[in-house]
C-alpha cells in the first residue's frame, strides 16, 4: 500500500488546483464556463516581450544549463528597474536572484531557515503557498488574520510573545491577495521595527506592485516597494514576478532582492533543487524590465475599465465590495445567509467561477474573490447571470 507522508497528508486542498478540476468538470458537461477564479491573466505577453524570447530561443548558446543566481544582464536589468521604480540600490552581484517564477522562491524559502518548532507568521486570508511551504519545512505556521476593520493588515500586538520568541519567518503580501489592500509606508516602518525587536526574517510578496489604479490622490498610489522604507535590507527580502506586470504566467520567471545573507540562504536551497531559469526566458524577461512600459500602463487602464463593470454590477445586485486600489481582485462580501463556499458553489449552478474567501484562511469567511482576468463583455454577462439566483 503506497502511503503519502505526513507532511503531504497535513496540507489542505490546494484552492486554485480545485478550482480548476471544477471548472473543467462542467465544461465537460457542456456548461459555458465564465471563469473569476485563478488570477491567470487573459490578455497576451506583449509582443516585442515574446519576440525577444524566440530570437533568444534560437542561439545555441542558450541551451545549457543556466545555473546560478541569474546571467548577469537580468540581474543588472532587476537592479535598474528597482531604482527606477521604487528608488531602491540593489547590488546585482549579491542581492539579486532569479527565480522560476516568485511562487518557486517562496515555496522554497524555509527550507533555507525554518527548523522543526520554529513558528512562520502566515496572513491570512492568504496565498496558499505561504503555509505549505512552511509546513514542507517543518515549520509550525501562525496565522495573522487580516480583517476589514484593521484595514486588513496584521496587527503584531495580538501575537503571544512565547511564539515571537520561536518566530523565525514572516510573510506579507502588498498591495494584497485576496483582499486588494495597498500598505503604507508607515506600516512598512512598523514592520521593520518589529522584525528587529524579534529577530524575524520578513519576506514581502511584491507580485502585484505594477497594478493599481489612480483614483484621485492616495499616498499609496503607485505602491511602494518594502526595501524603500529604511532598514528593510537588514531584515527581509522582496520578491517579485513577470507574470502579472507583463502577462508572463506560463513563462515561469520572477526574482527576489534585498538582503544578500537571506538571498543566500535560498540559493543554497535552490542551487540543490534547480538548475536556474531557462536562459532564452532570462533574456526575454530583460526585455520587459528595460523597454517601454506602455504594455503595463495598458493593462491597468484595461483591469481598471472591467474593475469597474463587475463593481457597479455587484452593487446593483445588493453586495458590499471592497473597491480594489490594486491587485486585479475584486474581494466582496457575500449574503449573511450563505457561507463563501455555498455561495461559490451557487454561482457555479450558472456556470460563473469565484474563489470562495474560506480557501485562502479562515478570516476570508464572509466573502469571495472574483479575479478580473476576462474581458468586461463576460464580466457584465457573470452579473447578469448571479443576478438571476439572486
Amino acid at each position: 500500500m503506497i502511503r503519502y507522508s505526513e507532511k503531504i497528508q497535513s496540507l489542505p486542498p490546494y484552492l486554485f488546483i480545485e478550482l480548476d478540476r471544477k471548472k473543467k468538470q462542467l465544461q465537460e458537461k457542456g456548461v459555458d464556463i465564465i471563469s473569476l477564479g485563478v488570477g491567470d491573466p487573459d490578455l497576451p505577453t506583449p509582443q516585442h516581450i515574446v519576440e525577444a524570447m524566440q530570437k533568444a530561443v534560437a542561439d545555441p548558446k542558450n541551451h545549457q544549463y543556466p545555473f546560478g543566481k541569474g546571467i548577469k544582464e537580468f540581474c543588472s536589468a532587476v537592479s535598474n528597474w528597482y531604482k527606477k521604480r521604487f528608488g531602491v540600490d540593489l547590488d546585482p552581484e549579491t542581492e539579486v536572484h532569479s527565480l522560476i517564477g516568485s511562487k518557486e522562491g517562496i515555496a522554497h524559502l524555509p527550507l533555507a531557515f525554518v527548523n522543526p518548532g520554529d513558528y512562520v507568521l502566515v496572513p491570512e486570508p492568504g496565498y496558499p503557498v505561504y503555509q505549505s511551504a512552511t509546513i514542507f519545512a517543518g515549520g509550525n505556521v501562525w496565522y495573522m488574520p487580516l480583517k476589514e476593520e484593521n484595514d486588513f493588515l496584521p496587527v503584531f500586538e495580538e501575537i503571544p510573545k512565547d511564539v515571537l520568541k520561536k518566530t523565525k519567518l514572516m510573510f506579507l503580501n502588498y498591495p494584497n491577495n485576496p483582499t486588494t489592500q495597498i500598505a503604507t509606508r508607515k506600516f512598512f516602518e512598523k514592520v521593520v521595527e518589529f522584525a528587529k525587536e524579534y529577530n524575524i526574517i520578513v519576506a514581502h510578496d511584491c507580485a502585484y506592485s505594477e497594478i493599481y489604479f489612480d483614483d484621485g490622490k492616495d499616498e499609496r498610489i503607485p505602491p511602494i516597494s518594502f526595501l524603500s522604507v529604511p532598514g528593510a535590507k537588514e531584515v527581509g527580502i522582496e520578491f517579485h514576478s513577470l507574470s502579472k506586470t507583463y502577462n508572463m504566467t506560463g513563462w515561469r520567471v520572477g526574482f527576489v532582492c534585498g538582503n544578500r545573507e537571506i538571498i543566500a540562504g535560498l540559493a543554497k536551497v535552490k542551487d540543490n533543487y534547480d538548475s536556474g531559469v531557462f536562459t532564452a526566458i532570462q533574456v526575454a524577461a530583460i526585455t520587459a524590465l528595460e523597454g517601454s512600459q506602455e504594455c503595463v500602463e495598458s493593462n491597468r487602464r484595461i483591469y481598471r475599465e472591467r474593475r469597474d463593470v463587475l463593481i457597479e454590477g455587484l452593487k446593483s445586485l445588493g453586495l458590499e465590495v471592497v473597491v480594489p486600489k490594486a491587485t486585479f481582485y475584486v474581494w466582496c462580501k457575500i449574503p449573511k445567509k450563505e457561507t463563501s463556499i455555498s455561495f461559490a458553489e451557487k454561482l457555479l449552478t450558472v456556470g460563473v467561477v469565484c474563489a470562495p474567501g474560506i480557501g485562502m484562511g479562515k478570516s476570508g469567511e464572509g466573502y469571495v474573490r472574483f479575479a478580473l482576468t476576462v474581458h468586461k463583455e463576460r464580466i457584465e454577462e457573470a452579473v447578469d447571470r448571479i443576478r438571476k439566483i439572486l
